[in-house]
């Protein structure tokens, strides 16, 4: 069991994956329901945690935000925001074209919102303290007010309340999602429906990272244009990083490898020691990707109808709940689960395909993340003209 908990979280949900449907062919349905009642409670149990996650990350991420003022820091979230955003852009209409026809030849994939044919033996009802919506306003307006007024006994108060989700996150959260995800594959392989899901999973999987190919082939592009340099000779340099990030899944542990790579591409120690450990916070367009393209794949599975004016506001809300996701064990898709359920109504189950499908290529976002950090701090060097950094509070 120990050997269990020191493999990542990628192969532990890979490994509940392949337990869920080898057992479903074979385990009879009383040990079936077993699961199906761990599942209930354990969904009732993340639906309860949340708001709680919102508040408690969310808030003191935009506080974080608001210290230091400076020309420079406004400039850099803005460009690290705009194009999160337009990653989101970019998964949408991409994905909103491609992905029908692939749903489609899925051999009839059937509502995953309606795959309830089992019942727990009991469940336990654990209603949230507050819902989605209410405690994003509560997590923003508490958290710009902090920035703004530089209350320092609410602010030490909410990071230590951020500790408190974050370890309940870790202990709780984390260790028991790859028994939830085996569930319901579990459940899904004996009603009959894992051949199908996982047949569109596969296919959309390829297109989102083609994705993110493109995504940093184009950032880099436009930063090679700017500081007229060939933007494939930057972007290989930027390939340690990438390669660490694929290997951590972790954009804040990937910090030393990214600095070093934006260094070799000629970006100023003062810039890029600003830049980088900035950006590993607020900018995550990688995981913006595949949220929405993740989204909008499940949406299509479950006849659940959409357009441009709702992902519009989805793609808005989640630059801004990205600044919370470096800070989350087991990456953005903790952080933006309440606004998916928000925008929409997953429930718990799809919940948990939406973290099955994302944690499957969780270490490319991150990759495509650290390494289009190293483009916005070619930008931001051309514009400071590779003068020293001052009062932006960076260390």
């Amino acid at each position: 069991m120990k050997k269990l908990k020191k493999l990542p979280l990628l192969a532990r949900v890979i490994i509940a994956i392949a337990l869920g449907i080898g057992l479903g062919l074979v385990l009879p349905l009383p040990a079936v329901r077993v699961f199906v009642t761990f599942n209930s409670i354990f969904s009732n149990f993340l639906q309860f945690l949340v708001p709680l996650i919102i508040i408690g990350l969310i808030t003191p991420a935009i506080s974080d935000i608001g210290k230091g003022a400076g020309k420079l820091l406004l400039i850099t979230t803005l460009i690290a925001y705009g194009d999160t955003v337009f990653s989101g852009y970019l998964s949408y209409f991409t994905s909103s074209s491609i992905f029908p026809s692939l749903i489609g030849a899925g051999k009839g994939v059937e509502n995953v919102a309606e795959i309830k044919n089992l019942e727990p033996f009991f469940t336990i009802n654990i209603p949230p303290l507050v819902d989605v919506m209410s405690a994003l306003v509560t997590a923003f307006t508490v958290g710009l007010g902090i920035a703004f007024l530089g209350t320092k006994t609410l602010k030490a108060g909410f990071d230590e309340f951020k500790e408190i989700v974050t370890k309940t996150i870790e202990v709780a959260l984390i260790p028991l999602l790859p028994i939830y995800i085996f569930g319901i594959f579990l459940e899904m392989t004996y009603t009959g429906q894992a051949w199908r899901v996982l047949n569109v999973f596969i296919s959309i999987i390829g297109v989102i990272f083609a994705l993110h190919i493109f995504l940093l082939v184009l950032q880099y592009c436009i930063a090679g244009a700017i500081v007229r340099r060939n933007p494939f000779r930057l972007l290989w340099n930027m390939m340690p990083a990438y390669f660490t990030a694929l290997g951590t899944s972790s954009s804040a542990a990937t910090i030393p490898v990214t600095l070093t790579s934006t260094l070799n591409n000629g970006v100023s120690k003062d810039i890029a020691g600003f830049v980088v450990p900035l950006c590993a916070t607020i900018h995550l367009s990688g995981s913006c990707l595949k949220i929405v393209a993740c989204s909008l794949a499940l949406m299509l599975m479950a006849g659940i109808p959409f357009d441009l004016g709702l992902f519009s506001g989805f793609i808005f809300m989640l630059g801004i709940i990205m600044v919370a996701a470096p800070g989350v064990p087991g990456g953005a898709i903790m952080a933006a689960l309440g606004l998916i359920q928000s925008f929409f109504g997953f429930d718990a189950q799809m919940q948990a395909l939406m973290i099955a499908i994302y944690i499957s290529i969780d270490s490319f976002g991150t990759a495509c993340n650290v390494t289009g950090d190293g483009a916005i701090a070619l930008i931001i060097d051309k514009i400071n003209g590779k003068g020293e950094v001052k009062a932006l509070g960076a260390d």
